[in-house]
């Protein structure tokens, strides 16, 4: 009894920690007046971003370089450029303090004087204007700014403060440097959108813009890693090096001055990926925030444990279903994999799963929450951006599409436990389901949102009603929200949203390299002349393009870079553009589970302490629907409602069978073990009916009945050589 009791008590903590705020190796959790200061920054942040939404628009270049500047100077107080101690194991630093900040005095002071000369800007009214020489201010501004920042960076790389509880002076002075970055261009920016990359601009622009991208890509570093980093930094150098480069990576090249101005534009860096970022990104991340200090994120872990919690492989099956819900508020793969995972993988090894099948689960699931709607992650958000296609018929063609892949995570759960003999967890464990169905009205905030969109309204005004009634449901809750509840949603909206204001500043980098360079067309050409404009091949190397672009690369930034590359090149070829860009946006997410970086796999291996290649792989097996699917819509445009109602139940019907029939192809599991001869049988089979004809369907549900009369002995090998006698 006492046993049941604590296993009980540990799955309600366990529950407790999906709604806690996780911090990163390298996040720091200040103390005093500092920890106030930041806790303030972080409200106005988001409370900017929601009020100019809804109550008071500013200028769109203006609005998008707060956005910017704010999430550089979160970032840079927030998280060191390396990993910190455990709290309360603070390490001396490597260099005695006085030593380090005489070290940093040199950069503190070229920093501090560009500050100054920027706030001048805005005192006397008097900046770079079109008159001005096109060396002003250069030793007032533009050398002290970039010299200053690179020489404060080199410190804090070689010199690192290592101490969790205290912000390292050299990232309060990156903060800085932002700001007199930031200040700069908004102040100019009515000149900027004149001269920018062009003969025009002034030094000034250009140091401006070059500490800008190095700031922008510091603060990647340390938030996404390295990937988009390398990536983003090779797209820099090919705008230099294009003259020498062969065939259809040739270009002209371009000098420092333009290309860097240009890139600080609406064309690059404040261009597609920034203007989401900083309306429906910046918004539903709000919305998950508010749901997360409300403790309904909690609830729905908890109503998957109910609903399948017993069931055999129990919290594997909770992993795909409360994955799925909290996927849909979580804007990043590996993120929702350490929210949900932390819970369910334990619980997944417990029952009998090997650790690296745990993580895979998870990984597979919580990759699956960025294509399950109304939500879908920020790539959704960008898709409606780029392709002008509304984000309501956005989010109705995915919803089979994600029916189906998390039928096949379900399907692949399942049949492993069946053949492994795995039993659920028992019942007085679990919630009481009867109890959490009383609790149903915690879901009124998603269907709201739904419900909203599906009548019209705009999006941003969709996801405030959402944000207000997740804030109503609580009063009915243990968890009221106050003004204490609102302020820290909108705190921890801000720490949530810094990784992907980073990413999309990155992301809009390369778009800017694309626009400026022409690489996008020419790559689109040279894509159509290696398919000979064969759709089937086209797509083929489409998925291979959108799988290593989106290698180590969160799903935003993956999906925006694949979707300038690689569209245009498909829709030329005479594919739909819903399809297209679905197709591509399912690779850009999938390659969070494909060998041989996947961070989210990577993210569950961590948890595990499994093997994170041999995770990797296993995740890949585990979410293959998802490599199967988009060449399905493409064959069958049903799959994606396109087409009349029995078109859409057909395709939709056998592909279900199809992918069950693949799961247990991969499971090697058939209403009982099943050999490799018949496992190919059954590969053709659910290729077949995946293919979404009538003539297919039927050899693949021969192939599929043949091989369940071999398992049940309806049919045997004998009776079948006498048959054919």
């Amino acid at each position: 009894m006492n046993a049941t009791a604590d296993a009980s008590a540990d799955l309600n903590t366990l529950t407790k920690q999906v709604d806690a705020e996780i911090i990163s190796v390298n996040q720091r959790v200040p103390g005093g007046v500092t920890a106030w200061f930041v806790v303030a920054l972080c409200i106005l942040y988001t409370g900017f971003h929601v009020g100019v939404m809804n109550l008071y628009p500013l200028e769109t270049w203006t609005y998008r370089l707060i956005h910017v500047g704010g999430g550089l100077v979160l970032g840079f107080l927030l998280y060191s450029g390396t990993s910190l101690p455990a709290a309360g194991s603070a390490q001396e630093p490597s260099l005695a303090r006085r030593t380090y900040l005489m070290l940093l005095a040199p950069g503190a002071a070229a920093i501090l004087v560009a500050f100054a000369t920027a706030m001048q800007f805005w005192v006397t009214g008097q900046g770079a204007d079109q008159a001005a020489a096109k060396t002003a201010m250069e030793w007032s501004f533009s050398l002290p700014l970039l010299g200053g920042t690179v020489w404060v960076l080199l410190v804090a790389w070689f010199f690192p403060l290592r101490d969790r509880g205290h912000i390292d002076p050299a990232d309060a002075l990156l903060a800085i440097a932002a700001v007199a970055v930031i200040a700069y261009i908004i102040f100019h920016a009515p000149y900027l959108r004149l001269r920018a990359g062009t003969a025009l601009a002034k030094d000034a622009d250009m140091y401006a813009a070059i500490t800008g991208v190095i700031l922008i890509l510091e603060l990647t570093r340390r938030l996404a890693g390295l990937a988009l980093v390398i990536i983003a930094s090779i797209f820099i150098l090919y705008s230099f090096v294009g003259p020498w480069l062969p065939g259809v990576l040739q270009h002209r090249g371009y000098s420092a001055s333009r290309f860097f101005t240009y890139v600080f534009t609406d064309q690059g860096i404040l261009g597609p990926t920034i203007a989401i970022s900083s309306t429906y990104i910046i918004l539903f991340v709000t919305f998950a925030a508010f749901l997360q200090a409300s403790r309904v994120g909690e609830y729905f872990v908890n109503f998957a444990f109910a609903a399948a919690g017993g069931a055999r492989g129990g919290p594997a099956k909770v992993a795909v279903l409360g994955s799925g819900l909290m996927g849909m508020i979580n804007g990043t793969s590996a993120g929702n994999v350490v929210a949900t995972g932390s819970l369910t993988i334990p619980l997944m090894k417990r029952v009998g799963y090997r650790p690296q099948t745990a993580a895979a689960i998870e990984a597979a699931a919580s990759s699956g929450g960025q294509i399950m709607p109304p939500i879908m992650g920020a790539g959704a958000f960008i898709m409606s951006e780029i392709t002008a296609i509304a984000y309501r018929d956005i989010v109705i063609a995915a919803i089979i599409p994600a029916v189906l892949y998390f039928a096949s995570v379900y399907f692949m759960v399942d049949l492993a436990a069946q053949k492994f003999g795995m039993k659920g967890l028992p019942r007085d464990q679990l919630p009481k389901f009867a109890k959490l169905a009383r609790q149903v009205y915690l879901f009124i905030p998603i269907f709201i949102l739904i419900g909203a969109l599906f009548m019209g309204y705009s999006v941003i005004r969709a996801g405030t009603l959402a944000m207000i009634a997740a804030t109503v449901v609580s009063w009915l809750t243990p968890y009221k929200m106050g003004v204490r509840s609102i302020l820290y949603a909108l705190e921890i909206a801000a720490k949530m949203s810094l990784q992907l204001v980073a990413v999309c500043a990155a992301a809009g980098i390369i778009v800017g390299v694309i626009a400026l360079t022409g690489v996008g067309t020419r790559f689109s050409s040279l894509l159509l002349g290696l398919a000979d404009h064969n759709q089937a091949i086209a797509l083929f190397f489409a998925m291979l393009v959108a799988i290593v672009l989106g290698m180590g690369m969160p799903t935003t930034a993956a999906y925006a870079v694949a979707a300038s590359v690689i569209a245009p090149g498909l829709v030329q070829m005479g594919i739909p553009v819903l399809t297209a860009h679905f197709f591509i946006f399912y690779f850009a997410v999938m390659s969070a589970i494909t060998p041989p970086v996947a961070l989210a796999a990577y993210a569950g291996a961590a948890i595990a302490q499994s093997d994170p290649m041999r995770t990797s792989v296993e995740s890949f097996k585990m979410g293959l629907a998802a490599f199967v699917v988009p060449f399905m819509f493409f064959t069958s445009p049903a799959l994606l409602m396109q087409g009349t109602a029995f078109e859409i139940a057909h395709v939709f019907i056998s592909a279900a069978f199809g992918i069950y029939l693949l799961s247990s192809t991969v499971q090697g599991w058939f209403f009982g073990l099943i050999s490799w001869p018949l496992r190919l049988v059954l590969l053709v089979a659910a290729l077949a009916m995946i293919d979404g004809g009538w003539l297919t369907d039927g050899v693949g549900l021969a192939a599929g009945l043949l091989v369940w009369a071999l398992q049940k002995r309806l049919v045997t090998p004998t009776t079948l050589s006498h048959g054919a006698d």
